[in-house]
């Protein structure tokens, strides 16, 4: 189902829980002003304060893996910005094919997108928009013919993927995707594979899910220890009403009416956990352009604790600690960096949140004891979601390409 949006030149499209979902239409012909994609995705930089972050890092230096759909290195947006990666998958839809990569190219550009013309200044910019795209193909498009038989065929792709890209030295793994279904549980192995990427110092975001309607079931990866999980506002910053509401919700970044690039040069509007995701990836990749030397636990306290608008307490299902700040997170880690520092703390500090060094604990000060306890109730949590739930994983990102199929989300 498509609704024009008020201007006429956007056609928004609910995205359906779990499927690969599609988005807004943005016509070619729309495209008579040369800023009007810029003005109408403008919105949500300013929500999360990426200009200000700007005048300290672009990201450059910075690698992003994308693991999704795949990602289109041709868009003119996102030109020079994406290295060879890996397919997983080795079926379904091919560079040109209409049900390839649409999903993964969008929230690429929404990471690390660069613009094209004169000055940059039409198309898509990104939160990061002088980082590196590493994509990695780990699932195909909702509307791939060969979607199924991949789900069958390459249950372990995601776990493979995110080994894979710690290897080629990834600093932020983006995971635009998850199983929030009946079946849904965790996955042995692709949570080894995410203790092995925090392991590497490899920051690990994952989008909440958009079961916020539904109950809010666990998504995977999501509900795994060390995961940033990302819930979606929207442009007030409220929470958005298909935004999961879990414990793992670590923090929130915009959501919905977010403008998006796709393989066949035109953009689209949408919505869901996946781009919000995105957001807070670029948003790690700029903390880690300024601090290269931060540890996964370390760009995790920093984002959080700098987040706007936290919710009474510090922390709620719905927002986790608020709204994503790069801004202010640059700002905090120029005294973290400037700390004494010491070992990681065993066991969970190694094993969820990479062996580097961390802040040295002052004293009255309770930072250097928290991420362990914050994993160990993770465990515990993810432990007790083992047992409730059963079936085979099935992943499951969150846009797809306008067509007849069911209503999509993102």
């Amino acid at each position: 189902m498509r609704t024009p949006v008020r201007s006429g030149r956007v056609l928004a499209v609910a995205l359906a829980a779990g499927l690969l979902a599609g988005a807004g239409l943005l016509p070619g012909a729309a495209q008579a002003r040369a800023d009007s994609v810029r003005e109408q995705q403008q919105w949500a930089l300013d929500a999360i304060n990426a200009p200000a972050a700007w005048e300290t890092t672009r990201g450059e230096g910075v690698t992003v893996a994308v693991l999704d759909t795949g990602v289109d290195a041709d868009h003119r947006d996102l030109a020079g910005a994406v290295l060879p990666g890996h397919d997983f998958i080795g079926l379904g839809a091919e560079p040109g094919d209409p049900t390839w990569a649409a999903h993964g190219t969008a929230m690429a550009g929404i990471i690390a997108g660069r613009g094209h013309g004169p000055g940059h200044d039409s198309g898509i910019i990104g939160v990061a928009p002088e980082a590196t795209i590493l994509p990695v193909r780990v699932l195909l498009e909702d509307d791939d013919p060969e979607r199924d038989t991949a789900r069958e065929t390459r249950s372990g792709a995601l776990a493979e993927g995110i080994r894979w890209a710690a290897d080629q030295g990834a600093d932020v793994i983006n995971l635009s995707l998850g199983d929030d279904s009946e079946s849904a549980h965790p996955d042995a192995e692709e949570d080894a594979a995410v203790r092995y990427a925090l392991g590497k110092g490899a920051v690990v975001v994952a989008s909440a899910g958009n079961g916020g309607e539904r109950g809010n079931p666990v998504s995977y990866p999501a509900g795994y220890p060390g995961v940033i999980a990302v819930a979606a506002v929207d442009r007030t910053g409220v929470p958005t009403e298909f935004s999961t509401r879990r414990w793992y919700d670590t923090i929130s970044a915009p959501g919905k009416d977010v403008i998006v690039a796709d393989p066949d040069g035109r953009y689209y509007a949408g919505w869901g956990t996946s781009a919000a995701a995105a957001f807070v990836s670029g948003s790690a990749a700029l903390l880690l352009a300024a601090h290269p030397d931060l540890t996964p636990a370390q760009v995790r306290s920093l984002l959080t604790e700098t987040a706007q608008d936290p919710p009474e307490g510090g922390h709620s299902d719905a927002l986790g600690s608020g709204v994503v700040d790069p801004a202010a997170a640059l700002a905090a880690a120029e005294e973290v960096t400037a700390r004494p520092l010491a070992p990681a703390s065993e066991p969970y500090g190694s094993e969820y949140f990479g062996p580097g060094p961390v802040p040295a604990a002052e004293e009255g000060d309770e930072r250097g004891w928290l991420a362990p306890v914050t994993a160990v109730l993770g465990v515990t949590l993810v432990a007790t979601a083992a047992a409730l739930g059963g079936g085979a994983t099935r992943l499951r990102a969150r846009l797809r390409r306008p067509g007849p199929q069911s209503p999509a989300e993102w």
